[in-house]
């Protein structure tokens, strides 16, 4: 399994398997014994199966959109964003609906082709865990983090813009 990076830069063992979507006509096989991140429209299908279950999250593809699961969203411990390209910047705009609109308050992370010189913004975003693509260095992923010590617009970890905070 990857190792997941927490938004103060620490690096611990991932503990949640990504389900694929399956194929037409197959079924969602979800492993025994784990914790899964299953695709949010099938969660939102099989909603009375899973409802309660701490070993179970979603995850949106970046085409997805979020208000499928309003008014459920704090009943999952995990949510993951994932990013099919890096150039594909569609769950930044998932993520902050995620935190600012709905208010989902539990892990945010993101996943797919995720970059070293991604995770800052990922983080204003509102994101708290990434998992890096595989062949990326994970140890450089704190001082990814925190490279720009001041952001200039609001975002989800600062409500006003740079010139307002001098202002004041």
């Amino acid at each position: 399994m990857p190792d997941v990076i927490s938004q103060d830069g620490s690096i611990r063992q991932d503990d949640w398997i990504v389900v694929p979507r399956p194929a037409e006509g197959e079924s969602l096989d979800i492993p025994e014994q784990s914790k899964a991140l299953i695709p949010a429209d099938l969660w939102l299908a099989g909603y009375e199966h899973f409802t309660g279950r701490d070993d179970i999250g979603v995850w949106f593809d970046s085409h997805d959109e979020p208000e499928m699961l309003v008014g459920k969203f704090q009943e999952l411990p995990v949510i993951a964003v994932n990013f099919p390209k890096f150039s594909d910047g569609r769950g930044y705009s998932i993520a902050r609906l995620l935190r600012e609109r709905f208010g989902y308050e539990n892990e945010l992370r993101a996943i797919g082709d995720v970059l070293l010189d991604q995770l800052q913004f990922m983080k204003r975003c509102g994101f708290d865990a990434y998992v890096l693509r595989a062949d990326k260095d994970i140890n450089k992923a704190a001082r990814c983090l925190n490279f720009f010590s001041q952001g200039y617009q609001a975002a989800t970890d600062t409500d006003l813009p740079l010139f307002r905070r001098r202002a004041s």
